[in-house]
């Protein structure tokens, strides 16, 4: 469940505007969701690999050049997928949750 939630938020991230992996660590460590580089290269990868994101290199005022990513139209496309899914689990969950407490 958790990878799929950071994928969810990594596409959300990177939907906003283009970013690299620092900005997408900042980004989940400032929501509480602790996340190493080795699991956002990993799946960054994956994203690719699946036609989700694509990169761009872009120049470094403080060093080498950054590897930002940015959403495809099919990334797009799936985020809003995901985006949908998540609000609809959110919501079953709410109503058991909800439902356990008026049943008390």
């Amino acid at each position: 469940m958790r990878k799929g939630v950071l994928e969810l938020c990594i596409l959300s991230i990177i939907g906003q505007q283009d970013a690299y992996a620092s900005d997408i660590i900042q980004h989940l460590k400032s929501a509480d969701l602790i996340v190493v580089e080795g699991t956002l290269y990993p799946l960054l990868t994956r994203l690719k690999n699946a036609g989700l994101l694509e990169y761009h290199w872009q120049e470094s005022k403080s060093g080498p050049p950054r590897k930002y990513y940015r959403l495809t139209k099919e990334g797009q496309a799936m985020l809003e997928t995901l985006k949908e899914d998540w609000y609809n689990l959110q919501n079953q969950v709410n109503q058991l949750l909800e439902s356990k407490h008026q049943n008390q």
